[in-house]
C-alpha cells in the first residue's frame, strides 16, 4: 500500500533525502575517529617523555654507582688540567719574553744607523753591520778596556791571555768568542794619537774603536758606548768588560758565563759596596754624594770595575737608553744605577778577583780563577812587566780554551 494510498505523502521540506542522510553519516563517523585519534596520541607522548627520564635517572644511578658520574669525573680532572694550562702559559710567556728581547737587540742596532745618519756624520767601518755578522749567534764578546799611552799593557796581553792573528779569528768562528781592545779618539782628531792606533790596529786587527773622545774622567760615557756599540754589532749571549791590566783565563770565563745562560738579565761581578767619598781631591772622588744620603754613606751593590759581565738584554736596554742613563764619576758605580730598579740578578763571584798571591794555590787546588790582580792597584801593579809572571802562576793552561765546550 503506498503512501498515498493512506494520506501520508511526506513533505519534501520537512524530511532530509537519502543521499544528505549518507553524507552526513560519513561526516559525523570521520570527526568522531579525529576527536578519538588526538585525545589517544597526547597521553602516548606523555608516557614516552615520563619513559625517557626514568631510563635517564636510572642511567644515573648506575654511573653514580660505578664512580663514573660525568661531572664528578671532570672535576677529579680539574686539578691536573689546570696545572697543564698553567705550564703551557708559562711556557708562552718565556717564548713571548725571548722574542720581545730579539725584538729590542734589532731595534738597537737600527737606532746605532739612524741616530749616525740624523747627526749627519758618516757611518764608522766599525758601526757598519756586516750580513755575515748578523747571521752568527756569540757567546761572548770581550771588550779590553785601554787608552792611548796603554800600548806596553795592550802587549803584555796579547803575549799572554789573548790570542792573535788567524787564533783569534778561529776562536770566534769556532768558540763564539771575540776580543776586542776597546777605545775611542783623542780630542784632535786624526792626530798622532788616533795614528798610532790606527797603525796598531792594522798589524794585530784587535780594536774596536768608538765614537768617543777618550778621557779619564768619561770612563762612565766610554762603558755606556762600548756596550751599545756592542750590541750593535755582534749578537751574544753575554758583554764583558776588563781593564788592560787584569789577567783573565777566558775558557774559565766562558764556563762561569755559560751557567747562567738561561737567565735573561744578569749582572755578574765581584759586588762591592765602597763608601761615598765627598771630599774633593781623593782618587775617586764622588760630585754627587748628596744624592747617596749623609756624609759617609755607601754606594748601592755594584760590580768592581777591573771585570764585569752583562747579558744580552742589558745591554739590550743601555743602547736603546743611553740618552737618558745618568753618569757618575765611577764607570763601576754608573752601571750598577743603570740596572736599580730593574729586574736584575746580581751574581756575586770572587772568582771574578782573585788576588795575583792567591791565585796560584788555587789553581793547583782545582779552583781556576776567572780574573786576576792586585787589590791595591786596582788591577796588576806594574802589569806591563809582570803579567808574564802572573801568566805562568795563575793562567788555565794552553791546552783550556783550544779543549773547552760552551
Amino acid at each position: 500500500m503506498g503512501w498515498k494510498s493512506k494520506g501520508l505523502e511526506p513533505n519534501s521540506k520537512s524530511f532530509v533525502t537519502k543521499k544528505w542522510t549518507l553524507l552526513l553519516c560519513i561526516g559525523c563517523f570521520c570527526a568522531g575517529m579525529l576527536f578519538s585519534d588526538r585525545m589517544w596520541t597526547v597521553p602516548e607522548a606523555e608516557d614516552r617523555v615520563v619513559s625517557q627520564e626514568s631510563g635517564f635517572k636510572d642511567e644515573r644511578r648506575k654511573l653514580n654507582s660505578e664512580g663514573c658520574d660525568p661531572i664528578r669525573r671532570d672535576m677529579q680532572h680539574e686539578p691536573k688540567n689546570l696545572l697543564g694550562e698553567v705550564l703551557k702559559t708559562h711556557n708562552a710567556v718565556q717564548t713571548l719574553d725571548k722574542t720581545i728581547s730579539n725584538l729590542e737587540m734589532e731595534l738597537a742596532a737600527a737606532k746605532a744607523v739612524q741616530e749616525s745618519i740624523t747627526n749627519g756624520s758618516p757611518i764608522s767601518d766599525d758601526l757598519k753591520i756586516p750580513e755575515s755578522i748578523l747571521k752568527r749567534k756569540y757567546l761572548m764578546v770581550v771588550g779590553i778596556n785601554t787608552a792611548f799611552s796603554s800600548r806596553k799593557r795592550r802587549d803584555s796581553v796579547r803575549a799572554t791571555w789573548m790570542p792573535q792573528g788567524e787564533k783569534l779569528k778561529k776562536l770566534e768562528e769556532e768558540k763564539g768568542i771575540v776580543m776586542r781592545f776597546v777605545i775611542g779618539h783623542s780630542a784632535t782628531s786624526g792626530g798622532i794619537l788616533d795614528r798610532a792606533i790606527e797603525a796598531e790596529d792594522r798589524k794585530h786587527g784587535d780594536f774596536l774603536r768608538l765614537e768617543h773622545v777618550e778621557g779619564y774622567l768619561e770612563l762612565s760615557a766610554k762603558t755606556k758606548t762600548y756596550f751599545a756599540t756592542a750590541a750593535a754589532l755582534w749578537d751574544a749571549d753575554f758583554y764583558v768588560k776588563v781593564d788592560d791590566d787584569v789577567h783573565v783565563n777566558i775558557a774559565t770565563l766562558g764556563a762561569t758565563l755559560v751557567s747562567h745562560r738561561s737567565k735573561p738579565r744578569v749582572y755578574i761581578g765581584c759586588m762591592k759596596s765602597g763608601p761615598v767619598l765627598a771630599r774633593k781631591g781623593v782618587r775617586y772622588h764622588e760630585p754627587e754624594y748628596w744624592k747617596f744620603g749623609e756624609e759617609g754613606n755607601k754606594y748601592f751593590r755594584h760590580a768592581t770595575g777591573q771585570l764585569y759581565a752583562i747579558s744580552r738584554d742589558l745591554a739590550s736596554y743601555i743602547s736603546i737608553n743611553q740618552h737618558v742613563l745618568h753618569k757618575y764619576a765611577n764607570e763601576d758605580v754608573s752601571l750598577g744605577s743603570w740596572f736599580i730598579g730593574l729586574d736584575v740578578d746580581h751574581i756575586d763571584d770572587r772568582r771574578l778577583c782573585c788576588g795575583t798571591t792567591d791565585c796560584e794555590w788555587k789553581a793547583q787546588a782545582g779552583n781556576i780563577c776567572v780574573a786576576s790582580f792586585d787589590w791595591a792597584c786596582s788591577g796588576i801593579c806594574r802589569s806591563a812587566e809582570r803579567m808574564k809572571d802572573v801568566h805562568r802562576r795563575c793562567g788555565e793552561g794552553k791546552n783550556a780554551l783550544r779543549t773547552a765546550t760552551f
